[in-house]
């Protein structure tokens, strides 16, 4: 089973904001309370924060589906519910987050920082927080809104200042627990270390962290053996140490091609970018200070090797040492050389100009609208896509089995221009409108609804401009229709105005001609018999 794991993918999601509340206040002697519903508790986050406690993600990779809890919906009395639970998952100093297209969302680095992974839903707001001088008492509330969720990936990077480079073997984990109190597992056959082994390491009034990379081999880069999986634990590295092995029985190794071949996979390691300076660049690991450490010289055969690699070492520009991690020769004089570079990077850093982010404001254009509409085809109709956080938003806050709160909607989005710019995008009543991506809310358009539905006296949770919404007519119907009446008393008045010019109509044939109207309209009334008939 595997107790080290450095690189997981992680699923989270925020919590779901609570619903708000539907309530009337009800006291004795009181009959009009007014709405008293609460708002909706807010979803909980899932926070990554860094502890010291925690070395590994070893947690993370046996289960890697972590939910915040949820808001409590709200109450009558002007209750609110409660706020989900925030989830806070550790994680080991030196993690980095990025998404699954492996762009960096963030770099933790020091005990305590923080990065919000998934936030938390908005909880809905009730009857009581929606209610105004038009709309005095709300027979809906608005709904609590999902919080984010998607996948993303941990990698742990250690914190180190000295990196031990080298083949399987060679005796970096023995140099660790020479050097330090750490204490990894050392045995006498290749690829014993399997996790990156850290160790605190004082020297002088110095002291820095040092840490070996498990089996490096050629090929490591391209991702054979274990060294591309640990190589990005060095990258945090102001230095490497090569630790070659003068006594290997293999014969067709000795510390000069060890040496050749780790260069050649440490100059073909991309660095991460998330890591550059100041200038945004990155300082490759063949560019860092090197140190070559001459392991293994109270072998028989390693101190003679030793001896005749150095001078060749030396002339390449290397700071070579002669060391045995067993007998401990040659640890100190490593010891203060390591704690010098590492001095010297700490001063760079510090006499460097600090990097101030500078602050941006983007202000709000003036006549920046909310939204965006998309024209597209979908079965060779016409739709119309509706792309905006506030109107994804409201669609989603909407309860659609209550009509009120399906005509607020209608408000909020003609209130926001939605309507006016379908109408300019050319949408004609019919056409499909989807409010958000490929999960959003499909609508077919038909521009009839009038707002001031706040003035329309109707029971709680109803909208009278939704009454028979199939059988409604629509805005060119109801024009023609008041066309047609328009001609028609047009033409009866017209008729009347001819009459009255040919003289037919005097005093006594105007009474006759009502007379007659009126038992028409009851012969019309009653089938054909009259009041006299049924008497």
């Amino acid at each position: 089973m595997a107790s080290f794991v450095d690189r997981v993918v992680l699923h989270v999601s925020g919590g779901t904001g609570g619903h708000g509340c539907v309530s009337v206040k009800r006291e004795k002697f009181k009959p009009l309370g007014g709405p008293d519903g609460g708002k909706g508790g807010d979803g909980g986050d899932v926070i990554l924060r860094v502890s010291a406690q925690t070395t590994t993600l070893l947690d993370y990779h046996h289960a890697p589906h972590r939910n915040a809890g949820n808001g409590g919906p709200g109450m009558g009395d002007w209750r609110d519910g409660r706020i989900g639970e925030t989830l806070v998952l550790d994680v080991p100093d030196g993690t980095v987050v990025k998404d699954k297209a492996g762009n960096v969302l963030a770099d933790l680095v020091g005990e305590g920082t923080e990065y919000i992974a998934a936030a938390g839903g908005q909880g809905g707001l009730g009857n009581a927080a929606l209610s105004s001088q038009k709309r005095k008492a709300p027979g809906f509330a608005l709904l609590g809104v999902e919080g984010s969720h998607g996948d993303i990936v941990l990698e742990l990077k250690s914190i180190a200042d000295i990196a031990l480079v080298g083949f399987p073997s060679a005796g970096k984990s023995s140099l660790i627990a020479a050097m330090s109190a750490a204490r990894p597992k050392i045995a006498d056959y290749p690829f014993t270390t399997l996790v990156p082994n850290l160790g605190v390491v004082q020297s002088g009034d110095i002291r820095f962290t040092i840490a070996d990379v498990p089996g490096l081999i050629e090929g490591a880069s391209e991702g054979k053996g274990l060294g591309h999986n640990f190589l990005r634990h060095v990258e945090r590295c102001a230095a490497l140490v090569h630790v070659l092995d003068c006594a290997a029985l293999e014969p067709d190794r000795d510390p000069i091609s060890d040496l050749v071949v780790i260069e050649r996979e440490l100059d073909r390691y991309a660095v991460d970018m998330s890591f550059a300076g100041a200038d945004g660049g990155v300082v490759p690991l063949n560019a860092r200070p090197r140190l070559v450490a001459l392991n293994k010289v109270d072998a028989p055969d390693g101190r003679d090797m030793a001896e005749f690699v150095k001078g060749d070492l030396e002339a390449r520009g290397y700071r070579v040492f002669e060391v045995s991690a067993a007998s401990h020769e040659g640890l100190r004089q490593l010891g203060f050389a390591m704690a010098e570079i590492v001095q010297e990077a700490r001063d760079a850093v510090a006499a460097a100009p600090a990097k101030a982010t500078p602050v941006v404001l983007r202000p709000r254009a003036v006549n920046a609208t909310p939204f965006i509409i998309r024209r597209e085809e979908k079965n060779l109709e016409p739709l119309f896509r509706v792309i905006g956080e506030k109107p994804e938003r409201w669609v989603r806050q909407t309860d659609f089995q209550n009509e009120e709160a399906i005509g607020y909607l209608a408000d909020r989005l003609a209130k926001a221009g939605v309507e006016t710019g379908l109408f300019k995008a050319g949408a004609t009543p019919g056409d499909t409108v989807v409010i958000g991506e490929d999960d959003g809310m499909v609508f077919d358009w038909e521009p009839t609804m009038m707002g001031g539905a706040e003035h329309l006296a109707a029971p709680r949770g109803t909208d009278l401009r939704l009454l028979d919404l199939g059988d409604r007519p629509t805005r060119a119907q109801k024009r023609e229709e008041q066309q047609e009446r328009r001609d028609a008393k047009a033409a009866a008045r017209a008729e009347l105005e001819a009459e009255r010019k040919a003289g037919i109509w005097t005093e006594s044939t105007n009474r006759q001609h009502a007379r007659n109207l009126g038992i028409k309209e009851d012969l019309d009334a009653n089938g054909g018999a009259t009041d006299d008939d049924e008497l």
